[in-house]
Protein backbone atom coordinates (compact mmCIF):
# COMPACT_ATOMS: atom_id res chain seq x y z
CA UNK A 1 0.00 0.00 0.00
CA UNK A 2 1.52 3.30 -1.10
CA UNK A 3 0.10 5.68 1.51
CA UNK A 4 -1.20 5.39 5.03
CA UNK A 5 -2.86 8.10 7.11
CA UNK A 6 -1.79 9.18 10.61
CA UNK A 7 -4.13 11.26 12.79
CA UNK A 8 -2.58 13.04 15.79
CA UNK A 9 -4.94 14.82 18.17
CA UNK A 10 -5.02 16.15 21.72
CA UNK A 11 -8.16 14.07 22.17
CA UNK A 12 -8.39 10.30 21.76
CA UNK A 13 -12.07 10.75 20.86
CA UNK A 14 -11.30 13.24 18.10
CA UNK A 15 -8.52 11.06 16.66
CA UNK A 16 -10.79 7.99 16.62
CA UNK A 17 -13.72 10.01 15.25
CA UNK A 18 -11.67 11.31 12.32
CA UNK A 19 -10.48 7.76 11.65
CA UNK A 20 -14.06 6.46 11.71
CA UNK A 21 -15.11 9.16 9.25
CA UNK A 22 -12.35 8.64 6.72
CA UNK A 23 -12.52 4.83 6.88
CA UNK A 24 -15.91 5.15 5.18
CA UNK A 25 -14.32 6.81 2.15
CA UNK A 26 -11.00 4.97 2.21
CA UNK A 27 -11.57 1.44 3.51
CA UNK A 28 -8.37 0.03 1.99
CA UNK A 29 -5.94 2.46 3.64
CA UNK A 30 -3.97 1.91 6.80
CA UNK A 31 -5.22 4.62 9.17
CA UNK A 32 -3.61 4.89 12.59
CA UNK A 33 -4.24 7.34 15.40
CA UNK A 34 -2.44 8.92 18.34
CA UNK A 35 -4.85 10.73 20.62
CA UNK A 36 -4.32 12.19 24.06
CA UNK A 37 -1.54 11.73 26.58
CA UNK A 38 -0.06 8.48 27.84
CA UNK A 39 -2.52 8.57 30.76
CA UNK A 40 -5.45 9.27 28.38
CA UNK A 41 -5.90 12.91 29.24
CA UNK A 42 -6.10 15.85 26.85
CA UNK A 43 -2.67 16.47 25.33
CA UNK A 44 -0.11 14.83 23.10
CA UNK A 45 2.19 11.83 23.45
CA UNK A 46 5.36 11.22 21.48
CA UNK A 47 5.16 7.54 22.47
CA UNK A 48 1.61 7.20 21.09
CA UNK A 49 2.67 8.90 17.86
CA UNK A 50 5.62 6.51 17.53
CA UNK A 51 3.35 3.52 18.09
CA UNK A 52 0.85 4.77 15.50
CA UNK A 53 3.65 5.25 12.95
CA UNK A 54 5.04 1.78 13.69
CA UNK A 55 1.58 0.23 13.21
CA UNK A 56 0.84 2.06 9.96
CA UNK A 57 1.18 -0.26 6.96
CA UNK A 58 1.60 2.45 4.32
CA UNK A 59 4.91 2.68 2.47
CA UNK A 60 4.70 6.40 3.20
CA UNK A 61 2.61 8.11 5.88
CA UNK A 62 0.49 11.22 5.37
CA UNK A 63 0.30 12.87 8.82
CA UNK A 64 -2.33 15.28 10.12
CA UNK A 65 -2.54 16.94 13.55
CA UNK A 66 -4.77 19.33 15.47
CA UNK A 67 -2.88 21.66 17.84
CA UNK A 68 0.55 22.93 18.89
CA UNK A 69 2.03 20.14 20.98
CA UNK A 70 0.68 17.52 18.56
CA UNK A 71 2.64 19.30 15.83
CA UNK A 72 5.72 19.61 18.06
CA UNK A 73 5.72 15.91 19.01
CA UNK A 74 5.09 14.89 15.40
CA UNK A 75 8.04 17.04 14.29
CA UNK A 76 10.24 15.43 16.97
CA UNK A 77 9.30 12.03 15.65
CA UNK A 78 10.14 13.10 12.09
CA UNK A 79 13.71 13.75 13.27
CA UNK A 80 13.94 10.32 14.93
CA UNK A 81 12.49 8.00 12.30
CA UNK A 82 13.60 6.51 9.02
CA UNK A 83 9.99 6.29 7.79
CA UNK A 84 8.89 8.58 4.98
CA UNK A 85 6.31 10.81 6.67
CA UNK A 86 4.66 13.82 5.06
CA UNK A 87 3.30 16.32 7.63
CA UNK A 88 0.53 18.66 6.56
CA UNK A 89 -0.37 21.96 8.19
CA UNK A 90 -4.02 21.82 7.14
CA UNK A 91 -7.43 21.60 8.77
CA UNK A 92 -7.42 18.19 10.47
CA UNK A 93 -10.74 16.68 9.44
CA UNK A 94 -10.94 18.16 5.95
CA UNK A 95 -7.27 17.52 5.21
CA UNK A 96 -7.23 13.92 6.37
CA UNK A 97 -10.48 13.19 4.52
CA UNK A 98 -9.23 14.79 1.29
CA UNK A 99 -5.91 12.95 1.41
CA UNK A 100 -7.53 9.62 2.28
CA UNK A 101 -10.09 9.75 -0.52
CA UNK A 102 -7.39 10.57 -3.06
CA UNK A 103 -4.97 7.96 -1.69
CA UNK A 104 -7.77 5.38 -1.86
CA UNK A 105 -7.95 5.86 -5.65
CA UNK A 106 -4.13 5.82 -5.85
CA UNK A 107 -3.75 9.47 -6.83
CA UNK A 108 -0.12 10.62 -7.00
CA UNK A 109 1.29 12.60 -4.08
CA UNK A 110 1.42 15.75 -6.20
CA UNK A 111 -2.36 15.55 -6.74
CA UNK A 112 -3.00 14.94 -3.05
CA UNK A 113 -0.83 17.89 -2.06
CA UNK A 114 -2.41 20.19 -4.66
CA UNK A 115 -5.85 19.39 -3.21
CA UNK A 116 -4.61 20.10 0.33
CA UNK A 117 -3.38 23.62 -0.49
CA UNK A 118 -6.77 25.35 0.00
CA UNK A 119 -7.00 23.73 3.46
CA UNK A 120 -3.68 25.10 4.70
CA UNK A 121 -3.69 26.73 8.13
CA UNK A 122 -1.75 29.97 8.17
Amino acid sequence: MKYGILIVSHSADIAQGVKNLIEQAAPDLSITVAGGTDDNKIGSSLEKIQTAVDENKGDEVLAFYDLGSSKMNLEMLLEMTERKIHKYDVALVEGAYTAATLAQVEAPLSTIEENLKPLKIK
